[in-house]
């Protein structure tokens, strides 16, 4: 009887499910926002299923923390999976992140993102730059465009004064050059300033024009081809949380990160901007720059990508991974 007891409680111990590892992710866009909606909200589905249930993803209705604190909230535990603008970082440790941030880098989300995790990811050696970390994904939006509610750019002088919301990084400095006052924050603090006019405009994606309501605050939006500028973001998870995992399921996550998010996430941006175009309309008067501007552009650009690759020292080549990077996404800067 003891041992039919035994064999029996054995049984049982074994159709019973190990409890599931849940990952908290902290996440600071709108909970309504199409990456939120299309990119990682799927992705947490997906981890759940890839693992069979043993690992789930919590992603939290209200950031840990404030956008910028992110990476170092994942490297500290303070949050399992965090994501966030590398340009959001004030200090140095993203610099070969850069790569994805220049002008005139690609108007396709997916094919920017892909080339962003495979050039960044291995030629520029990310993981050193994520340290404490494992990343689940690198990535970049769509073009980004030039949005005031003061004049239309038609000259590098109109630059001259506007007061333009910027994600930090490259784009900062482009606007400097060009005569513009660059203020940082992040977007969800836009709408305020915009409406109550403390900035003039915003450097944002189509997308955002509508995630952040601020379509009634945008008179003019400038485009180029390729985008004047764009923004990286990183996905990581705590390294010591990821290594808690059972080597089974770190496999079956990453099956489904990297280069796999960097589509699944590029697509769900392509699908925004267009959707953000087709409900504004001609509420907002989109244009390209004239070519006096993407002259002026270029020639600014030009110069900090070579200050960019210049400081990175030896064993990275800045300007080679650009080129391959255009050579990738199919854009001519000539």
């Amino acid at each position: 009887m003891k041992s039919l007891k035994l064999a029996l409680a054995g049984l049982l111990l074994s159709a019973t499910p190990l409890m599931a590892q849940e990952l908290i992710m902290s996440s600071w866009l709108p909970p309504k926002h199409p990456i939120v909606v299309n990119a990682f909200e799927p992705w947490a589905e997906e981890v759940e299923a890839a693992t069979d249930g043993r690992v789930t993803v919590r992603i939290m209705g209200k950031p840990l923390g404030s956008p910028p604190a992110h990476f170092d909230m994942a490297r500290d535990g303070i949050a399992d999976i965090t994501y966030g603008l590398h340009s959001f970082t004030e200090d140095d440790r993203f610099s070969r992140a850069a790569l994805g941030q220049f002008s005139f880098l690609g108007d396709d989300a997916i094919e920017n993102s892909k080339a962003y995790w495979s050039i960044y990811g291995g030629d520029l050696d990310a993981a050193e730059e994520h340290a404490g970390t494992h990343l689940l994904g690198l990535f970049m939006h769509g073009p980004g465009l030039l949005h005031n509610n003061v004049r239309k750019i038609e000259t590098p002088a109109d630059m001259q004064g506007l007061k333009i919301r910027v994600p930090g990084g490259y784009v900062a400095d482009l606007l400097s050059a060009l005569g513009a006052t660059p203020l940082f924050m992040s977007s969800p603090e836009v709408y305020e300033k915009l409406s109550r006019g403390v900035i003039d405009g915003v450097a944002f994606t189509y997308e955002a024009m509508t995630a952040f309501n601020l379509v009634d605050h945008i008179k003019y939006s400038m485009a180029v081809p390729g985008g004047i500028y764009n923004t990286t973001w990183f996905f990581v998870i705590n390294e010591d949380r990821w290594n808690s995992l059972s080597e089974e399921d770190r496999a079956a996550i990453d099956a489904i990160s990297g280069e796999a998010f960097a589509e699944r996430v590029g697509q769900a941006w392509n699908d925004a901007d267009d959707t953000a175009k087709e409900e504004i309309g001609d509420k907002v008067d989109f244009y390209q720059a004239s070519p006096e501007v993407v002259s002026a552009l270029h020639s600014e650009a030009t110069r900090l990508e070579q200050a960019w690759s210049d400081s990175l020292g030896d064993g990275y080549d800045g300007t080679a991974a650009l080129a391959k990077f255009r050579d990738v996404t199919g854009v001519s800067v000539e």
